[in-house]
């Protein structure tokens, strides 16, 4: 597979799913590109799955659902039968021809992970190359941080028009860094620089940020203005403003609302979509869970005080 944007329909006729899944795909390493797809089917078909692009990549599978006696083959062969847990991991790898046996109703996530990925992170962690990722065909890992990830993926997916870029790349990076330390044996040859982003760097990365309050703009794309790693950038980042990229844009965004709010009568819809929000709901959601009142119960408290003062 070339591009992990062909991802969803190579996953469609793996599994035989009916339409293509919601995939989101991210650059967030220089050389790769990483997706994941949400899979789910409730009436499948009893029959072998279709087999995946044959390349040096992996699958990582959230199951969200019980799936007993998983007969699971390798290399046109069964390998393994056992009973698939509901919230375990599970790592495919793509060179091996994984193929699986539908009978059951399924639910689950599939993250791709190419091999360039993996180098990527030993590269800008300065240690050696990862070999081949540690796991045994159909048995699970209970990984809680993958679980973790795995929710916050799901609710992005269903929701992708209130996902902005930035969090998508941070957390395909911290997924594919968990990936590479707890299966791949990353460690890095030498200790992460600990210093923030020089004042000016702060200044024209918020910059950056701030001219696309609709979060399209991609971590690759700014870290690449300052030469630095994506993952360099974002912890740099977040020691010198305390947030990650993708908070601190949410706090720009709700920052510009409350200044529209306040020198402007404009509906909330309008204020909500100038802001950067996706719509009147996502605005009031993250307005809500920052400021900890609705948007509209801020602005009768900021109109009170302003009123009160003349």
């Amino acid at each position: 597979m070339a591009h992990a944007a062909a991802f969803a329909q190579n996953v469609e006729r793996f599994l035989h799913l009916k339409d293509e899944p919601p995939t989101l795909v991210t650059r967030s390493l220089r050389s790769a590109e990483l997706a994941v797809t949400e899979t789910r089917d409730d009436h499948p078909m009893p029959r072998l799955s279709d087999s995946m692009p044959s390349e040096d990549a992996y699958l990582v599978g959230l199951k969200f659902r019980d799936f007993a006696d998983c007969e699971c083959w390798e290399r046109g062969r069964c390998v393994i039968k056992r009973d698939i847990q509901a919230g375990a991991t599970y790592l495919y790898d793509l060179k091996r021809d994984p193929r699986y046996v539908i009978d059951k109703p399924f639910h689950s996530l599939l993250f791709y992970l190419p091999r360039s990925a993996l180098d990527d992170m030993a590269r800008q962690g300065g240690a050696p190359r990862i070999g081949e990722l540690a796991y045994q065909p159909g048995v699970g890992h209970d990984d809680t941080t993958i679980r973790h990830l795995g929710g916050s993926f799901l609710a992005a997916l269903r929701q992708p028009d209130e996902v902005n870029q930035l969090f998508i790349d941070h957390m395909m990076l911290a997924l594919t860094a968990h990936v590479a330390t707890t299966y791949g044996g990353l460690r890095s040859a030498t200790e992460p620089a600990r210093g923030g982003l020089a004042p000016w760097q702060v200044k024209r990365a918020c910059e950056r940020l701030e001219s696309d309050l609709r979060g399209k703009l991609s971590l690759d794309k700014i870290a690449a203005e300052f030469d630095l790693s994506v993952s360099h950038f974002s912890r740099a980042f977040r020691i010198s403003t305390g947030l990650p990229p993708h908070q601190w844009l949410l706090r720009q965004r709700v920052d510009t609302a409350k200044q529209l709010m306040t020198v402007r009568d404009l509906p909330l819809a309008e204020i909500a979509i100038s802001a950067g929000f996706a719509n009147q709901s996502h605005f009031t959601r993250v307005f809500s869970s920052i400021v900890g009142v609705s948007p509209g119960m801020w602005r009768r408290e900021a109109r009170g005080a302003s009123e009160s003062e003349i």
